[in-house]
């Protein structure tokens, strides 16, 4: 089993780790308690809010699967060298599992309180369409050939590109608009440091497993 081979650079990664989980744990709350205060969810992208459900649950699955599963484990370390460290820490599961409970609770908003004229557009529902039809066809494929890591770096793949695109719709109906009101703009200051946080604590394990192995 892969081991630290530095210890300032392994308390390090667990001190980021636990930075990026408080911060993109903590950026979901300033836009749910302004819909709370506002009783409204006008100025709020319903496409950003499915895309970014979409996104969450994939990373769920991603982390979940490769931290808890003995065998998606053996698959990387057959694939990637048994002396590698699985790049998933505890943080990241807690983190996933929190977030798809906050947006859960932004959709629940978006049907409780005033939407004025908003609603999710075509493009959003055809690429959500895509999306989920995609992840079950090749549910069906790797578990007919038990190729579980390749299954979920699939779902790895999708959350790249839901990150990729999610706030499209935001940034569009912002400019249409003139106006950020009813978008809390905390929640991206928040995600911000906690994607910094995030690479660097990638960087470092990398920086651990291959330079000392030099």
């Amino acid at each position: 089993m892969a081991a630290w081979n530095s210890v300032p650079l392994h308390v390090s990664y667990e001190v980021l780790g636990w930075f990026a989980f408080a911060s993109w744990s903590i950026s979901f709350y300033p836009q749910v308690i302004l819909n709370f205060r506002r009783k409204s969810v006008v100025g709020l992208n319903f496409d950003f809010v499915l895309l970014n459900l979409t996104k969450h649950s994939s990373y769920l699955i991603y982390n979940a699967s490769l931290y808890i599963s003995s065998t998606v484990q053996k698959q990387y370390r057959d694939k990637y060298g048994q002396k590698e460290m699985i790049p998933v820490a505890a943080n990241d599961v807690a983190f996933s599992v929190h977030a798809v409970l906050l947006t859960a609770i932004n959709l629940f908003q978006i049907a409780l309180y005033d939407r004025g004229s908003q609603k999710v557009s075509k493009i959003a529902y055809g690429i959500l369409l895509v999306t989920w039809t995609s992840a079950a066809v090749c549910f069906f494929v790797a578990l007919h050939n038990h190729h579980w890591l390749w299954l979920i770096s699939i779902f790895s793949d999708i959350q790249v590109c839901m990150t990729v695109i999610k706030y499209i719709p935001q940034a569009v109906m912002n400019f249409m608009r003139k106006s950020t009101d009813g978008w809390s703009i905390v929640n991206i200051l928040l995600d911000f440091s906690g994607s910094v946080a995030n690479y660097v604590q990638m960087s470092m394990q990398s920086i651990d497993q291959r330079v000392y192995f030099l």
